[in-house]
C-alpha cells in the first residue's frame, strides 16, 4: 500500500555522499517543506506534497503533526546485548581505580558474564534481548548487530545465536548475529589458545552454517584474549568457510588492526589504541574503522582517534558497543554527540557514521540512506534544524515511522 508521509521541515537522505574521509556539513542534501513516499515498507521517492498527490492520488495521506527533522533510522553494528546478569561490581570497582586486569582477577570481566548467561536459558535470553531491542528501537536505532562471546562453548555460543534469531523474528528491528566465539578462551577449555580456535572450527562454525545462525565470525585480539598469530590462521579458515569477518582491534594494544586489514576483515572495531601505522593501514583499505564511544566513557580512557582516521580518508562507523561490563549505556546518539564533540566530527560525518557507514560495517548495501528502493526505516526529531540533534546531546529523542 502506498503512503505518503509528511510534512517534515528537513529531510536528510544522507546521499550522494563519500563512504570514506571527511565530510562537511555544507555536503548535506537538506531538503525543506517535503514528503516521503513509501510502498508497502520501502521509500519511493521525496519531494512536495503537491506533486507527490498529484502523481499518486491513491496513497493514503499520514500527516504529522509539529516541526520535524526527518533522518534513516540509526544502525548500530557493534553490540553486546544478548547476555544475563550484570556487572555493577566491575563498575564500582573500576571507579575505584581497579584496572580491567585487576578485576577480572578477582572473579569478574568477561568470565563474569559468561557464567550468568551460562545459567540463563535459551527463553529467557531471548526475553532479555528483546528489552534491550526495543529500548534501542525507541531511541531511533532501527538496525542492531548482536554478537555472541557469552557462552564460549559449543551448546552455549549455539544458545546465544539461536536466542538471537528468536529475537529478529519478533521485532520490527533489523537483527544482524555475529559469532564471537573467540571472545577469549574459556577457563574450562582443557588446552591451548590455537587448540580453542580449532574446536571453534570444526565443532561449531559447521552447525552456525548449516543452521544459518548468522554469516559473521569476530574474534578479540588483545593480551589476555588471542595473539595476532593464531587469530590471523582462525580468521582465514573462517573466511573460507565463507564468513565475513570483523575484529575486536587495537582496544589496549596494537596489533588487531593489520590482522583485520590483512586478512580483508568487513570492519575493524574499538581502536583507541591505534596509531599513525594502524590509521593508515585502514584509510588504504576498505576495512570499515568502527569507533565506540562507549567503551571509552565506561571505562574511562581515550577515544578512537576518530578526527585523524577521517582525514586520512577511513571510512568511520560509530557504535555503541552496548556490553554488561565496558559500555553498559548503550545510548547511541548520546556517544555519538560526546564522541562527535571530543573529536571535533562535523554534523555529516556523525550521522555517515551512524547510518550508511555503519551499514557498511554490516555489508547492507540498502540501508542508512532516503533512497528510492531502500528500507523505510524513518525517523523523526521534533526539531526544525538538523543541528539540534547532536547540538542537544542525546536528549532530544525522535519517532520512528515505519
Amino acid at each position: 500500500m502506498k503512503k505518503l508521509t509528511g510534512p517534515f521541515t528537513q529531510i536528510l537522505p544522507l546521499t550522494g555522499l563519500s563512504l570514506k574521509g571527511p565530510l562537511r556539513d555544507d555536503q548535506l542534501q537538506v531538503i525543506t517543506n517535503g514528503w516521503v513516499l513509501t510502498n508497502n515498507g520501502r521509500i519511493i521517492t521525496i519531494g512536495p506534497f503537491e506533486r507527490l498527490r498529484r502523481d499518486h492520488p491513491s496513497a493514503q495521506v499520514e500527516e504529522i503533526a509539529g516541526r520535524h527533522v526527518l533522518l534513516p533510522g540509526f544502525i548500530d553494528c557493534h553490540t553486546h546485548i544478548c547476555y544475563a546478569g550484570s556487572r555493577a561490581k566491575d563498575y564500582a570497582m573500576r571507579i575505584q581505580g581497579k584496572s580491567y586486569l585487576d578485576i577480572s582477577k578477582a572473579g569478574g570481566g568477561i568470565w563474569d558474564s559468561v557464567l550468568q548467561t551460562r545459567a540463563a536459558d535459551e527463553e529467557m535470553l531471548t526475553e532479555l534481548l528483546l528489552l534491550r531491542v526495543e529500548r534501542h528501537l525507541a531511541e531511533g536505532v532501527t538496525t542492531i548487530e548482536v554478537k555472541s562471546g557469552y557462552g564460549l562453548s559449543v551448546k552455549e555460543e549455539l544458545k546465544q545465536l539461536r536466542a538471537i534469531k528468536a529475537a529478529s523474528q519478533r521485532t520490527q528491528a533489523t537483527l544482524v548475529a555475529t559469532c564471537l566465539a573467540a571472545h577469549l578462551k574459556p577457563k574450562d577449555f582443557d588446552g591451548t589458545q590455537n587448540e580453542y580456535l580449532v574446536h571453534i572450527l570444526s565443532d561449531l562454525l559447521p552447525i552456525v552454517k548449516k543452521e544459518n545462525l548468522t554469516n559473521r565470525v569476530d574474534i578479540f585480539i588483545e593480551d589476555g584474549a588471542f595473539k595476532a598469530d593464531n587469530a590471523l590462521n582462525y580468521l582465514n579458515r573462517a573466511k573460507q568457510m565463507g564468513f565475513d569477518i570483523t575484529v575486536h582491534a587495537d582496544q589496549f594494544s596494537t596489533g588487531g588492526t593489520a590482522v583485520a586489514v590483512e586478512v580483508g576483515a568487513v570492519s575493524a572495531d574499538h581502536l583507541e589504541a591505534s596509531k599513525g601505522k594502524e590509521i593508515k593501514l585502514l584509510a588504504n583499505s576498505n576495512t570499515v574503522a568502527v569507533a565506540l564511544p562507549g567503551a571509552s566513557l565506561g571505562l574511562g580512557m581515550q577515544y578512537a582517534p576518530a578526527r585523524k582516521l577521517l582525514d586520512a580518508g577511513a571510512c568511520l562507523a560509530i557504535a555503541s558497543d552496548w556490553n554488561p561490563g565496558s559500555a553498559p549505556m548503550g545510548d547511541l546518539l548520546m556517544q555519538a554527540a560526546v564522541l562527535s564533540a571530543a573529536e571535533k566530527l562535523s554534523n555529516a560525518e556523525v550521522f555517515a557514521g551512524l547510518t550508511f557507514r555503519a551499514a557498511q560495517a554490516l555489508r547492507l548495501s540498502n540501508r542508512g540512506t532516503l533512497a528510492t528502493g531502500t528500507p523505510a526505516e524513518l525517523q523523526a526529531f521534533p526539531c526544525d534544524d538538523y543541528r539540534e540533534i547532536l547540538y542537544q546531546q542525546g536528549k532530544l529523542r525522535s519517532q520512528i515511522l515505519y
